[in-house]
C-alpha cells in the first residue's frame, strides 16, 4: 500500500495537471515547512513536463519573523504556467492573491560553475530582467496563509506567471526601486518597492541559485528566477486589466477572469 505522502502527492500531482481543486491535505505536510519541502519535492518529481525556471517565496522579511522562519523557499515553475505579458487567467475561491515581481534570466553556463553564488560572482550568470506578475493560489479549497509550509506544500502556491519585456541586464541597481499594481477600471492601486523582497531581488535570486546548486538541480538551459513579490500578495478585489510597473525596468499587464 502506498504512503500517505505518496498518496498525497498523487492526488496534488493530479489537481495540479488537470487544474482541479481537491480537499486540504493533511496538515502534517502543510504545518512545518520540512515536511512540506519533502511533499513538493516529490510532487514536482512524478511531473514529467518542462521546468522553465524557480521562484523565491515567503521573501518578506517580516513575514519570515511572524512565522518564526529562517529563510525563504524555492519551487520549480513549470512551462504550462509561463505566459506573455497582456494574457488571461482565470481565477476561482482558492486563489490567493496577485504579486509583482523582478524576474531574471539565467545562463545555462550556471549549472557548470563550482563556486557558491555570491553578490560579487552573480552578475556574470543573468542574462536578462523583467517585469514579473505572479498569480497566487492553492490547488485545495482553503484559504489564507498560516506558515510557509501552506504555500511551498501546494507548489510554493505558484498559479501563473505573466513576464514583461526582457532587457539585457546591465548590473542595475535594483534596490529601492517604486513599484506598482493597479486596475484602473475599478481604481485600485497598491504601491511597493524592491527593497521587500529579501533585502533587495538580486539577494533572492542568489538564495534561490545557491538552493538549486546545492539540489544538484541541472536544467542544462537557459532559466528565469522569479524573487518574491515587491507588493506583497495583493487581493484581488475585481476582474480586468491588471497593470504592473517597476521603477526602471517596464510594465507588465494579466487580466483576471
Amino acid at each position: 500500500m502506498k504512503t500517505l505522502i505518496e498518496r498525497t502527492s498523487d492526488n496534488l500531482v493530479k489537481a495540479f495537471l488537470k487544474n482541479k481543486i481537491i480537499a486540504p491535505i493533511p496538515l502534517k505536510f502543510s504545518k512545518k515547512l520540512s515536511e512540506a519541502q519533502k511533499l513538493r519535492k516529490l510532487c514536482e518529481s512524478k511531473i514529467k513536463e518542462p521546468i522553465i525556471g524557480f521562484k523565491a517565496a515567503g521573501t518578506g522579511i517580516p513575514l519570515i519573523k511572524k512565522f518564526k522562519e529562517k529563510e525563504p523557499f524555492y519551487a520549480s515553475v513549470y512551462k504550462r504556467n509561463f505566459l506573455k505579458s497582456g494574457k488571461s487567467v482565470k481565477i476561482n475561491n482558492s486563489t490567493l492573491g496577485i504579486e509583482l515581481e523582478v524576474c531574471y534570466k539565467i545562463k545555462k553556463s550556471f549549472f557548470i560553475s563550482k563556486n557558491k553564488i555570491t553578490m560579487k560572482n552573480i552578475s556574470k550568470y543573468i542574462s536578462h530582467i523583467a517585469t514579473c506578475i505572479e498569480i497566487v493560489g492553492y490547488r485545495q479549497r482553503k484559504k489564507g496563509i498560516t506558515s510557509f509550509g501552506d504555500l511551498c506544500s501546494d507548489f510554493g502556491a505558484n498559479v501563473k506567471f505573466l513576464i514583461g519585456s526582457k532587457k539585457k541586464y546591465k548590473k542595475l541597481n535594483v534596490s529601492n526601486l517604486k513599484t506598482k499594481i493597479s486596475n484602473k477600471k475599478n481604481n485600485y492601486n497598491v504601491d511597493g518597492n524592491t527593497n521587500t523582497v529579501y533585502i533587495n531581488p538580486l539577494n533572492s535570486l542568489r538564495f534561490v541559485l545557491n538552493k538549486v546548486k546545492k539540489d544538484r538541480i541541472n536544467l542544462n538551459k537557459d532559466f528565469y528566477v522569479f524573487t518574491g513579490s515587491t507588493v506583497g500578495v495583493v487581493p484581488i478585489k475585481a476582474k480586468g486589466l491588471y497593470v504592473g510597473s517597476i521603477e526602471k525596468l517596464g510594465s507588465v499587464k494579466a487580466i483576471i477572469k
